[in-house]
């Protein structure tokens, strides 16, 4: 098939953290349906729509944790699955594919936008802000509030093994707003000079607890333990419907050689690397989480879960989940 090249590199981008950040890889794997579709030779809706599927099942495996790669594709999936019902002409099912393509994205940026505007309402002029790795939901917070003239300072971890942070840092820089760049394992040693920390999210499970970048967790257990708020900024389709009837967040485990190579390792005797991309951080820990519907408390992930979900059964939403092409008729 044609399309097998680009979406075989799409899928490598992601793996490889090429194309970073929760949001924009959602984006991007809808992105790359939606050129598959463009691209595709199929006769039929039932014939494009398997192709999809088999597309979706590839893009899924780039990133397990990030959930709004898999719930960005099951947009798409599922609406494009109560379109083969409809017994639409392949070029008319082309056109409406695309559209749910189109509709998926402009819901990302705008839910972006208006996080922006929530979130930089909870930023006050003269603070000292400390957040984790990259997130365009921190960003356009970051970014609102300076331009709305607020003066602030923002200290940012370099995020290891793979350092986003230092990418938070000169966008932050780019934009006029002052930064500190300090190693992850100083969070603590900073944390009494922070009014608030300000994390992004890659999921959020139906009891308010936030799966974000490694590190996130014992930063939220220092802003704790030093009363210092900790907000959490997310899109609402990062909330994982799976956690709803009782599954958990997978938690992606990265290559060891992302953390030394090969040659270093060999001169440590009996030594094993771990390399987990992410970790949990509990809803007893996060003040608030800054979303497009509003803020909310961690506790009302339930009724953001419940308004997107809450009407489809058990079994719909194991359909959801699945989204398995109908019999053609």
């Amino acid at each position: 098939m044609s399309y097998l090249n680009f979406l075989d590199k799409a899928v490598e981008e992601i793996k490889s953290m090429k194309i970073r950040g929760a949001g924009k890889i959602a984006r991007f794997a809808v992105e790359t349906l939606g050129k598959i579709v463009e691209v595709s030779n199929a006769k039929t809706p039932n014939e494009l729509f398997i192709e999809l599927h088999e597309a979706s099942k590839k893009l899924l495996s780039s990133r397990p944790t990030a959930v709004s790669l898999p719930n960005g594709i099951r947009f798409v999936m599922h609406k494009t699955n109560l379109l083969l019902k409809e017994k639409l002409s392949i070029e008319e099912f082309k056109k409406e594919v695309l559209a749910i393509v189109k509709e998926f994205i402009n819901k990302s940026e705008g839910a972006l936008n208006k996080i922006a505007v929530f979130g930089a309402k909870r930023i006050e002029d003269g603070e000292t802000i400390m957040t984790h790795c990259n997130s365009a939901a921190v960003i356009a917070i970051l970014k609102k509030a300076y331009n709305e003239g607020k003066n602030f300072k923002v200290y940012v971890t370099e995020t290891r093994p793979l350092y986003q942070g230092r990418i938070t840092a000169k966008q932050l820089g780019e934009a006029g707003i002052k930064t500190i760049l300090i190693i992850d394992s100083a969070a603590r040693y900073f944390m009494n000079k922070v009014d608030k920390v300000l994390v992004g999210a890659d999921a959020v499970a139906v009891n308010g607890a936030v799966v974000n970048k490694i590190g996130t967790s014992m930063i939220a257990l220092a802003a704790y333990e030093a009363r210092t708020q900790f907000l959490v900024a997310a899109e609402t389709y990062k909330f994982s419907p799976e956690t709803m009837i009782g599954e958990l967040i997978h938690i992606e485990e990265r290559s060891w050689k992302e953390i030394i190579s090969n040659e270093e390792l060999k001169e440590i005797l009996n030594c094993e690397v771990k390399n987990p991309a992410f970790d949990v951080t509990p809803p007893e820990y996060i003040d608030a989480i800054i979303t497009e519907e509003g803020v909310i408390p961690p506790q009302a992930a339930f009724y953001i879960l419940q308004k997107s979900f809450g009407e489809l059964t058990p079994e719909e939403l194991a359909e959801y989940k699945t989204y398995k092409p109908i019999e053609e008729i």
